[in-house]
C-alpha cells in the first residue's frame, strides 16, 4: 500500500512539473522560441505597447505640443503631444511589429535610469552611442549619423570661423551630460567653457541672448536651431578642422535594457532596410514640421 502510495505521489509531481513547463513555454516575458536563447529580461513588449522616453524637449529629434497635428503621440500622464524625428522613428518600429507605442516625458539625465530599471522599454531621444553608455545600457541601430558642429551669432565676431582653432578665446557652452560639452568643447584651445545647460533649449538661449559667442551640438539640432532662431549661423568644420569623435559619438541609437537581445533584435530588423539618405529624409520632414516656438 505504501509502494502504491508512494507512486501516485511521484505521478502528480511529474503532472505538476509538467504543467509548470507548459506555463513557462507561454511566459511572453521570455524570448519567443527562435530568438536570443539567453535572454533573462523581460522583452518590454509582453503587452503589445512599447514605452518610449525621450525629453519632448530637444528639436527637431522630438518636441511637444498642444495636439496631434503632422502625426503627433499623446504624452503620458500629460495634455501635450509628442512630434518629431524620435517620434516618427518610434511609429515606425511599433507599425512593423504591430505594438502600440506610448510616449514618457522625462529629464535628459533620467533617460539612461529609466531603462535600466524598466520604467520604459527603450529610449529613443538622440542619444550617441557612446563607450560610457553601452556599459550601462544595450544599443538597437544607429538611426542616424550625426556630425558634430558649432553655432554663433550671424553678425558675431567668429561667424567666419573656419576651424576650431578660430573658436580661440570665445565663450560657449552646450548641454549637460552630452559628448558636445564633455569632449567638444575641450578641444578648442582657449575657449571659455561655462557651465552646461540643463536642456536642449536652455543651450541655444544663452546664444540667443548673448550670454556665450557660440554653442556645440551636432548637425540636426543646428539645422532646427536656425530655423526657429534666423539670426544663427551654422559652423560645420570638416576634417582636420574640426572636432575629433570617434564612430559611436556621431551614431545616434536606441538604447535598450542590457541583456534584452529580444526587444534590440526587433528594433534592428526594421533599421536594417533603412539608409543614410532614408534617415536624413525623415530629418528633414521633422525639420519641416517643428513647432517655430519651441
Amino acid at each position: 500500500m505504501k509502494k502504491i502510495l508512494a507512486l501516485l505521489l511521484v505521478a502528480s509531481i511529474l503532472l505538476c512539473f509538467g504543467a509548470c513547463g507548459k506555463s513557462g513555454g507561454d511566459d511572453t516575458t521570455a524570448a519567443p522560441a527562435g530568438d536570443a536563447g539567453e535572454q533573462t529580461v523581460p522583452t518590454g513588449v509582453e503587452d503589445g505597447v512599447l514605452t518610449v522616453a525621450m525629453e519632448c524637449a530637444y528639436a527637431p529629434y522630438n518636441w511637444s505640443q498642444a495636439d496631434d497635428s503632422n502625426g503627433a503621440v499623446p504624452i503620458k500622464d500629460s495634455n501635450e503631444y509628442a512630434n518629431g524625428y524620435d517620434v516618427m522613428t518610434a511609429k515606425q518600429i511599433c507599425e512593423a511589429n504591430g505594438w502600440e507605442l506610448e510616449i514618457v516625458r522625462l529629464d535628459w539625465d533620467s533617460l539612461v535610469p529609466a531603462v535600466q530599471t524598466g520604467q520604459v522599454d527603450a529610449v529613443i531621444a538622440g542619444q550617441s552611442m557612446t563607450e560610457d553608455r553601452m556599459e550601462m545600457v544595450d544599443f538597437a541601430g544607429p538611426y542616424l549619423y550625426a556630425s558634430i558642429v558649432c553655432l554663433t551669432k550671424s553678425d558675431g565676431k567668429f561667424a567666419n570661423a573656419a576651424s576650431i582653432a578660430d573658436l580661440k578665446g570665445g565663450s560657449c557652452t552646450s548641454q549637460l551630460g552630452t559628448i558636445w560639452y564633455d569632449s567638444c568643447l575641450p578641444q578648442i584651445e582657449g575657449a571659455d567653457v561655462k557651465e552646461a545647460k540643463s536642456d536642449a533649449p536652455a543651450m541655444l538661449m544663452a546664444l540667443e541672448t548673448g550670454d556665450v559667442d557660440f554653442v556645440c551640438t551636432d548637425m540636426p539640432t543646428a539645422q532646427g536651431a536656425v530655423i526657429v532662431y534666423p539670426d544663427m549661423k551654422i559652423l560645420d568644420f570638416e576634417g582636420e578642422n574640426g572636432f575629433k569623435v570617434d564612430e559611436g559619438e556621431i551614431n545616434i541609437g536606441i538604447s535598450v535594457m542590457k541583456g534584452n537581445n529580444f526587444l534590440k533584435d526587433k528594433i534592428n530588423e526594421v533599421l536594417a532596410g533603412k539608409t543614410a539618405d532614408d534617415f536624413n529624409n525623415l530629418m528633414a520632414e521633422a525639420i519641416k514640421v517643428q513647432p517655430i516656438s519651441d
